[in-house]
């Protein structure tokens, strides 16, 4: 680490780009490949994380918001981006103008799409089960019969049908299969009703690489973009690299007595002799609360325990009688081919997914990117 740094985040683009062309090759040159790169890519960076995957051949690139999207463009992106999740009243035509393709949920938001700017590209969402967001079942027609009437008018483009899985981490789920079912249905529905989709999409990352019935023209890859599995316990080895290392620099470390207990509320007491250490993030940085007594961290070239709570600014670490000087590098947590803990084994050790560990990481973190052009 550098001197100035006193904890960061260090993105490796190569990484990045090595997991897109990865995906590619596990799908097969048929089937188009969106990189999503919402919630500021995972906490990678998006419009860095936007570039590598486009230089390592990203069709599409996949946003929640539509100022994700627009900052996509600020950022210079100039390819084919979906945005999915808006609210009513949202300035659909500063999408339009920016080149987006705008999800449309009901007959409303379609209409209110297509009143915002000259003949709007609009993508269709369909509900098959998730519960969540896309036109319920009962509404598909209604949404299709509009879609077509606009479509004909020549005052939108349908680019596209999708939908998103609820269970695509379990293969044997049965609602894997009720699921495609219930698309190919509404893909259907929509050509009886004369809608001519674009793309017809359905397969997140694990669907992309469990669930090749599932493809169909794109596959929508969040996770596995960055090197973490989407499906742990059940995919064989992806050749995926994690792309984020997160790391601090020693405060201090200090004896602790048989006895004594270490950080809020004592939640962890010495029953021996020890060392400990001060790591200089927190909550305030995204490092989970509930990592205290959990979680491990490198120091060292070995484990060493979180103890006590992690508080807002900094937690400790048990050093089992070393005493490290200030400055010594701490790694959180990376891609674990040096020994270090992995993003997945915090989210076994704190019951929670691999996904959330990395986005929720940043707050004061400084981040780097390396390797920030192809090889």
């Amino acid at each position: 680490m550098t001197s100035t740094a006193r904890a960061e985040i260090v993105v490796d683009l190569a990484s990045i780009r090595h997991n897109v062309r990865r995906l590619r090759e596990l799908v097969g040159p048929d089937v188009a490949m969106m990189t999503v790169v919402k919630a500021d890519a995972y906490g990678h960076g998006m419009v860095e994380v936007a570039r590598a995957a486009r230089q390592a051949g990203a069709d599409w690139l996949g946003v929640a918001t539509l100022d994700e999207a627009l900052a996509l463009r600020a950022g210079g992106d100039t390819g084919r981006v979906l945005c999915w999740l808006a609210v009513p009243g949202e300035d659909y035509a500063a999408g339009v103008a920016a080149d987006i393709d705008l999800t449309a949920y009901s007959r409303a938001e379609l209409d209110e799409i297509a009143q915002a700017g000259p003949r709007p590209r609009v993508q269709l969402k369909v509900d098959t089960g998730l519960a969540r967001g896309g036109a319920a079942r009962a509404d598909w027609r209604d949404l299709f019969a509009r879609a077509a009437e606009l479509q004909q008018a020549g005052r939108v483009d349908i680019t596209g049908i999708w939908s998103h899985l609820a269970a695509s981490d379990q293969p044997d789920h049965p609602a894997n299969d009720a699921q495609e079912t219930a698309f190919r249905e509404a893909v259907e529905l929509a050509d009886v009703l004369g809608v001519r989709p674009g793309l017809r999409h359905l397969a997140n990352s694990a669907a992309a690489v469990l669930r090749p019935s599932a493809r169909f023209d794109l596959v929508r890859c969040g996770i596995a973009s960055y090197g973490l599995d989407p499906a742990p316990g059940v995919t064989q080895d992806l050749d995926l690299v994690p792309a984020m290392t997160v790391r601090a620099a020693l405060v201090l470390s200090k004896p602790v007595a048989t006895g004594e207990g270490v950080s809020y509320g004592h939640t962890w007491v010495a029953d021996r002799d020890t060392t400990v250490g001060l790591v200089p993030a927190g909550y305030g940085e995204g490092v989970p609360r509930a990592a205290g007594n959990v979680a491990s961290v490198w120091v060292g070239d070995r484990l060493r325990a979180i103890r006590g709570r992690v508080c807002m600014d900094q937690f400790m670490i048990d050093l089992d009688g070393d005493l490290p000087p200030p400055g010594t590098e701490v790694v959180l947590f990376g891609p674990g081919t040096g020994g270090e803990p992995t993003a997945q084994d915090w989210a076994e050790a704190l019951e929670t997914i691999n996904y959330e560990i990395v986005t929720r990481i940043g707050g004061r973190f400084r981040r780097r990117h390396v390797h920030p052009d192809p090889a």
